[in-house]
This record gives structure tokens, sequence and C-alpha cells, in this order.
């Protein structure tokens, strides 16, 4: 079992969470009231939506990860799931994602569009057939 099959398999019974198809069409995906949350991409790869605000309060944090990466002006982080940590990290910040839109709301109130993986977050997308 892949460390994010074994994260998919812990969050799908989340009360509060979903599974749903990716908007973006690649891999697998969760859902909230609040729509996607997290995207399963490959078997390493994790898009995750938060606020811009949410983003820009851990961004110092984030840096400090080499499991975490930022793309400009997007809602969504990618996570790179290279050891049981990393899975605890995202268990975490899913935790923060169902909170982040009450907590930070979007002032803007954009709609939410796409994940990471088709913004160019430079990891090698996998079909998740096998996942």
């Amino acid at each position: 079992m892949t460390l994010a099959s074994r994260a998919l398999a812990q969050l799908a019974t989340w009360p509060d969470l979903r599974q749903a198809a990716p908007s973006c069409g690649l891999g697998q995906a969760l859902s909230s009231t609040q729509g996607e949350i997290v995207h399963f991409h490959s078997e390493r790869d994790v898009d995750l939506r938060l606020t811009d605000r949410a983003v820009r309060r851990f961004a110092k944090d984030f840096g400090n990860s080499g499991a975490i990466r930022i793309v400009p002006g997007s809602q969504w982080v990618t996570l790179r799931l290279d050891a049981a940590s990393d899975v605890d990290l995202l268990l975490t910040l899913v935790s923060v994602a169902l909170q982040a839109p009450q907590m930070w709301p979007d002032p803007a109130d954009r709609p939410v569009a796409g994940c990471n993986d088709q913004r160019g977050a430079g990891f090698v997308k996998a079909d998740l057939g096998a996942f």
C-alpha cells in the first residue's frame, strides 16, 4: 500500500469528506460541502486546496518543508508524500482546509478552478488505476 493510498483510505472515512471525480480529470479527489479539497494525482503527489489567506498564513512554514510546493496565484498547495510524516502533515492540512473557508475566507470570493496539476507544479503525472 502506497502512502497516498493509505492517506486516501484514511481521509475517505472522515465524515466531512466524500470521494469525487477530480475536476482536472486526473487521479482521485475528495470533496467537502465547500467543494473539492484534495486531489490524489499519483502514488506520491497530492494537491490540497486552501484559501489564499491560509496559504499566505502558512507560507513561511511551507517554505521550510521540502514536502510542500506553493504555486503562485493558486489556492492549491502540492504535497509530495515521501514518508509517513508527510501523510501526517497532509491529514493536518486537510483538517485546516476544512476549516479555512470559515477562518480565512477569500475576500474576492473567487471560484476555485483547477488545481496545481494544471498549473505546472513540476511533478510527474501518473495514472492511479492501480492506486
